[in-house]
């Protein structure tokens, strides 16, 4: 390098390091017929080949009615327990995101739970009165009602229980006057979670002989006795009750080919529409349900899931919205025709702005 007027001239000739000559050579092409990352290329490009869309058509929102006032549910950031004025509220909100249909779930008042859940039976509790305002403001939106009896009982469990031991067809038949009281209400769907046997077709035997055969029923079908629970327990108020726990009725984790036994049973009883439960941790179970019988088949995002990415996400461990919309489109790659999510109203918003 020469030096001119007390400034470097740059040579022109420049000293290349073998290294980089050899970087600079270009790679030999592949003979490749096939390149599956042209497809990939671009956002249009992707969208046109993506084989699962998530539309707000796939939700169905969870929300909890309690008397007074809306309390957090402190186990689930950013749900509430809500009065029935904001539960209709809330259901003109998923209207206006043209999400299909909500859930409703109680939460009972502890002076009114019983060894025998006789509250469940009650035409004027909570889901009922529920029931009659939603439909009263919003009638265009489905309401799907649980039939169960762990939100009324004292002892936490989703039947009649008798010396430790949870009664089948004693339960039953107090699940067919549950979910008459619901049909009167103007429910919709009606969707047994207790996982007694035959619960599916006597309460469709006692819907058609009092005259609500158009009354549908999602069947939880293979609803397993899941750690992922804990939250919602905590939202209905059964946490703190139960007694054991609910493994002599709700399904094995090990299981998958049971699944399929009690799928074919709740379809042949009159079963419109089946579900898994929990979700993401049996993804393989929904799509064996699926490809076996080809019913409406649906998941529950339970509240463990919905509450493990919120507290993730609270923490920056990965991004909420992402994962929130990638966990749901798996439910639809799996076979899912659609979801019950805690995070309806959230990703309704997303996908309506997309």
């Amino acid at each position: 390098m020469a030096i001119k007027y007390g400034r470097p001239i740059e040579s022109r000739v420049r000293v290349v390091p073998a290294e980089a000559k050899d970087r600079a050579q270009p790679a030999p092409s592949l003979d490749l017929a096939t390149r599956p990352r042209r497809n990939r290329r671009a956002e249009w490009a992707r969208r046109m080949v993506r084989e699962n869309v998530l539309t707000t058509n796939d939700l169905i929102w969870p929300m909890f009615v309690a008397e007074g006032r809306r309390a957090p549910v402190a186990s689930m950031p950013g749900v509430e327990r809500l009065p029935i004025g904001d539960i209709v509220r809330a259901a003109e909100q998923a209207a206006k995101l043209t999400i299909p249909c909500i859930a409703l779930f109680p939460y009972t008042d502890p002076n009114l739970r019983d060894d025998d859940g006789s509250e469940a039976l009650n035409p004027d509790n909570l889901v009922c009165q529920a029931i009659r305002a939603i439909k009263k403001e919003v009638p265009g939106i489905g309401v799907l009602c649980d039939v169960a009896l762990d939100p009324y009982t004292s002892h936490g469990h989703d039947g009649l229980m008798h010396e430790g031991t949870i009664l089948n067809d004693e339960t039953v038949a107090v699940l067919v006057k549950q979910a008459l009281v619901q049909a009167e209400a103007g429910c919709d769907v009606i969707a047994p979670s207790d996982m007694m046997d035959g619960r599916v077709g006597a309460i469709r035997q006692g819907l058609d002989a009092a005259g609500f055969t158009d009354v549908q029923i999602m069947a939880y079908t293979a609803k397993y006795a899941s750690a992922f629970y804990g939250p919602f327990r905590d939202a209905v108020g059964s946490s703190a009750t139960l007694t054991g726990d609910k493994r002599t009725y709700q399904m094995d984790p090990g299981n998958s080919d049971e699944a399929l036994r009690e799928a074919e049973l709740d379809i042949a009883e009159g079963a419109d529409m089946i579900m898994v439960k929990p979700g993401l941790p049996y993804l393989d179970i929904l799509a064996r349900i699926k490809d076996a019988f080809g019913l409406p088949t649906f998941a529950y995002q339970v509240s463990g899931e919905y509450a493990m990415i919120m507290a993730a996400a609270q923490n920056g461990w990965l991004d909420g919205d992402k994962a929130m919309i990638e966990t749901l489109t798996a439910f639809k790659r799996a076979g899912a025709d659609g979801v019950l999510t805690y995070f309806a109203p959230r990703v309704a918003e997303k996908l309506l702005k997309s």
